[in-house]
């Protein structure tokens, strides 16, 4: 495997915090990466990467799929990696993107390891998510414990509800700060997602996702008063008839104490009489 600090060396680059660049360096951390889709017997055909960097990930991947994709947004970084790989590429085992990976159009990977730039991971995840893959994920920390976190604790909210509407999502290592160079201001983690159906229906996805969103903003209100107070978010035109039409106990809880399973309840009864328009 290439030696992450020759890779740095290499490419005559050094992360720059204030462009969200913190290369992974540590070679235990990088070996494990890729373990936690082949544990779960995920399809590593063709993987993809978000962020590749100098590669030091990227060389990982390669050694369990048959083909991987990068997208990586710094122009010197891609050249780099188009050079550091470059047989690779001939074989046809490697594609690189240039470009930003919330715009690039994203080809049809069965998996994807990533450790993302930290200022963009919400959007790049909800990018994913709904491509129903197998997701490994590198995350702030804090970040990370509201991905996975359970109704009734602090850390639950409308991150906690979207990201388990579409997968299972399993925190399974936490990374230290000196495994990267530079270090960033905050621990990391890594993030599994396991994609699956969600155990409830809803027959509107995006107005479920906003109607969870709103609730959250008052997420200290009653579900009562917030349903009533973010109508101008969730874009219900009669919240007072959903308030009339829910049950009691439902309307005395708090948003952080709702399963995503009694959201989709709420939202679906919200869909058939709160009349609801686009919202914001």
């Amino acid at each position: 495997m290439r030696d992450p600090d020759g890779l740095i060396a290499r490419a005559g680059v050094r992360g720059d915090p204030d462009r969200d660049q913190h290369f992974l360096v540590d070679d235990r951390v990088l070996d494990r990466l890729p373990t936690y889709l082949t544990e779960i017997d995920a399809d590593t055909s063709h993987l993809l990467e978000i962020g590749g960097g100098t590669g030091a990930l990227t060389d990982r991947l390669l050694a369990i799929a048959d083909e991987v994709t990068v997208v990586e947004r710094d122009r010197k970084l891609a050249a780099f990696l188009e050079a550091e790989f470059a047989d690779e590429i001939d074989a046809g085992r490697l594609t690189v993107i240039e470009g930003d990976a919330l715009e690039v159009a994203l080809p049809d990977f069965t998996a994807s390891v990533s450790n993302l730039p930290y200022g963009v991971s919400s959007e790049i995840t909800f990018r994913l998510l709904p491509e129903q893959r197998p997701l490994v994920l590198m995350f702030q920390q804090e970040f990370a414990e509201r991905m996975v976190a359970q109704p009734g604790t602090s850390e639950y909210g409308r991150l906690s509800v979207s990201t388990q509407h579409y997968a299972d999502a399993e925190l399974v290592e936490s990374i230290p700060k000196e495994a990267f160079s530079p270090p960033p201001a905050v621990q990391s983690a890594v993030v599994r997602l396991e994609p699956r159906a969600p155990d409830y229906e809803v027959d509107d996805e995006a107005f479920f996702l906003r109607f969870v969103k709103a609730l959250f903003t008052q997420r200290r209100k009653t579900i009562r008063n917030a349903i009533r107070n973010t109508a101008h978010i969730s874009g219900l035109e009669a919240p007072d008839a959903v308030v009339e039409a829910a049950d009691d106990d439902v309307l005395q809880k708090r948003a952080d104490a709702m399963s995503p399973a009694a959201f989709a309840a709420l939202a679906q009864l919200a869909l058939d009489v709160g009349e609801p328009g686009e919202g914001q």
